[in-house]
């Protein structure tokens, strides 16, 4: 069997067609698209299809065709536009234009990669159509007054009907979009869950394991010795206690209740909680340096922005070879704290990853063996919870946590000029 060559038979189709790329510009269109335009593809092709008709179909919402063209490229499906009115100006007569009548259908084509790579445009006219209708009243032999009454109604109907039936398509596509990303939002948090429990399951079956197998060595072995074997298993069960403790926590800031927050000097906040752990500090090769403005005040739930602040500083100590410097000062509306170490960094391919529940990096496991793996996530919720943001930023050596939250301001609101909005993507 010969090879079917589709090139041809597009170019033979006696429907019209065009190829429109994702920028709405002419990649193709066969010959009866050409007659049915009157446009000649070297005039059209390479040019975008809404600067060789700017206008829009008489007696319709401006944008209909580039509204249906962006659902076919959204939704990967086809779209069928209601019957269209469009004028064209006559070739070598600026400013005479005919009255015409369209139907109007696009369909994706899709690339290699699933996405949309084109769009095929099917344009027919129907002109002829509606001309007859209105011809009947203007027959040599008047048709009876019935008929020219039912003419007119017909061709009222057909627009009524048109109308009628993109509304309902559009109501449809609203709930239709709504239920898709229901069921995003819903498969999201399933797999959320999922992988809570997993991760769960996975951090608590090691100390259990462990203070089970100390138990049972106590229970078959009467000479061990019980007080060590106590020791071990009561440092089981603190970190067993420990996790439920964070996943607890996580699970309060992930439900999104409300918090009770009052004005809080962060620089005053940051400047007391340094000083506590310097005093009782087990680094002494670490230096600890602290800038801060005066009077950086925000909203803030004092309990819950201090245990953020202890999780930053408690990473930075785990890390730093010789130094951590912390700032806070005021920037656009946002208190902006800065906790930066000298140790070996993150890669920029895992900056989002350290704040996973339960990750936690080589080096990490090793400065810390009986950490949780929870702290930076918690740090995270917390700030989200305050309206602000947390973000790794570039820094070498070592590594920089940004935390930005809205300034306090007097009468209750806040001066940044913008939420959180669970973005944390680096902005310096």
């Amino acid at each position: 069997m010969a090879e079917v060559d589709f090139s041809a038979i597009f170019e033979a189709s006696p429907v019209a067609c065009s190829i429109l790329s994702r920028a709405w510009v002419y990649v193709a269109v066969n010959r009866a698209y050409e007659g049915v335009t009157g446009w000649s593809r070297e005039r059209l092709i390479g040019r975008n299809v809404f600067e060789v008709f700017p206008g829009e179909p008489s007696g319709h919402s401006a944008g209909q065709l580039r509204a249906s063209l962006e659902r076919v490229v959204g939704a990967a499906e086809v779209d069928t536009m209601p019957l269209q009115r469009y004028d064209t100006e006559e070739p070598g007569r600026p400013g005479v234009f005919h009255e015409r009548y369209w139907t109007i259908l696009n369909a994706p084509v899709l690339g290699p990669d699933g996405r949309v790579a084109v769009v095929i445009n099917r344009v027919e006219e129907v002109t002829g159509f509606i001309q007859r209708l209105r011809e009947a009243d203007n027959d040599p032999e008047p048709p009876p007054q019935a008929l020219a009454a039912r003419t007119r109604a017909i061709e009222a109907e057909l627009f009524v009907r048109a109308r009628e039936l993109q509304e309902v398509n559009q109501r449809l596509r609203r709930v239709q979009e709504h239920e898709r990303q229901a069921a995003v939002a819903a498969r999201r948090a399933l797999r959320h869950q999922q992988q809570a429990v997993a991760d769960t399951s996975h951090d608590l079956r090691g100390p259990l394991a462990g203070l089970q197998t100390r138990l049972q060595a106590a229970l078959t072995d009467p000479q061990a010795d019980s007080r060590e074997i106590l020791h071990a298993a009561l440092h089981d069960a603190e970190r067993i206690g420990d996790i439920v403790s964070d996943l607890l926590e996580l699970a309060r800031l992930e439900a999104n209740t409300p918090l009770q927050t009052q004005r809080v000097d962060l620089a005053r906040l940051v400047r007391t909680e340094t000083a506590r752990r310097i005093e009782g500090y087990r680094l002494p090769d670490v230096s600890v340096t602290v800038d801060t403005e005066a009077d950086v005040a925000v909203d803030a739930s004092p309990v819950r922005l201090t245990r953020l602040l202890n999780n930053l500083f408690d990473n930075a100590e785990r890390h730093t070879r010789t130094r951590i410097h912390v700032t806070v000062v005021r920037e656009h509306g946002y208190a902006v704290l800065d906790v930066t170490d000298d140790g070996p960094g993150i890669p920029a391919d895992e900056r989002e990853k350290v704040f996973d529940r339960f990750y936690r990096r080589p080096d990490a496991r090793r400065a810390d063996p009986g950490g949780t793996g929870l702290g930076l996530a918690i740090a995270r919720q917390i700030a989200h919870a305050h309206h602000g943001t947390l973000h790794i930023a570039d820094h070498s050596p070592g590594t920089r946590f940004t935390l930005r939250l809205p300034l306090h301001h007097p009468d209750g609101t806040t001066t940044a000029s913008g939420g959180a909005a669970g973005g944390d993507a680096p902005n310096d």
